[in-house]
């Protein structure tokens, strides 16, 4: 498994290298800034050797904020099929929406001060270089605390469900009606569906499908 780091503080950086090596993964490059982190995967990818999954931290140069959570959206839309792990010391709602809205596939966001174990960050970075998905319960809270749904999926019918369930895989409606073989608009209807029955309105926008799968994955 190989993997690429990007966290401004060396001593973590290189800290979070060795436990890494020590459970067998291969570190290909550590970086310390957002700019560093994209040009890094470009030139990876350019040379046919992307990583399987980026571990980055969210506050990164030159401004601290969001440098390094804006360079994982930015390479997840350049390169689906990369991992992303962020670390986070707290919940940055907007960019975790963000780095969700495409595919919950190979998708991590963990906050720093709950990783309990080392082998539990390291199954973490496995799981989503593997494609899984791994979110904090408390990032989860925090997004889910900006719908409305309701407290269960129960009103969903079967069907929907099974929508929802593809929609977690990452998938989009018309990849969905392939491998339902229904038709692109039975889909739109049932999504559109689900967004009502778990009270997503409009003024969620696009997160409204990232919302949908996280009562999914909640449930």
């Amino acid at each position: 498994m190989r993997v690429v780091i990007a966290e401004d503080s060396v001593l973590l950086r290189e800290g979070l290298t060795r436990l890494l090596t020590d459970r067998g993964m291969e570190v290909v490059a550590g970086v310390g800034d957002g700019a560093a982190l994209v040009r890094t995967i470009d030139e990876l990818h350019g040379a046919g050797a992307l990583p399987d999954v980026v571990v980055a931290d969210v506050r990164m140069p030159p401004t601290h904020t969001d440098e390094g959570v804006r360079a994982c959206v930015e390479l997840r839309g350049r390169h689906p099929e990369l991992g992303v792990l962020v670390l986070s010391q707290h919940v940055e709602q907007q960019y975790a929406s963000e780095l969700l809205a495409g595919s919950t596939r190979g998708v991590g966001y963990l906050l720093k001060d709950r990783v309990a174990e080392v082998r539990e960050f390291a199954d973490a970075v496995a799981q989503v270089a593997g494609g899984g998905t791994v979110l904090d319960p408390e990032v989860v809270q925090q997004l889910f605390s900006r719908s409305r749904r309701g407290d269960t999926l129960a009103g969903l019918t079967p069907r929907e469900r099974e929508v929802l369930g593809l929609m977690a895989e990452g998938r989009t409606n018309a990849a969905i009606a392939k491998q339902l073989v229904v038709s692109d608009g039975a889909v739109e209807k049932h999504v559109s569906n689900i967004f009502q029955k778990l009270g997503l309105g409009q003024s969620q926008g696009d997160h409204r499908r990232v919302l949908a799968v996280l009562a999914y994955l909640e449930s």
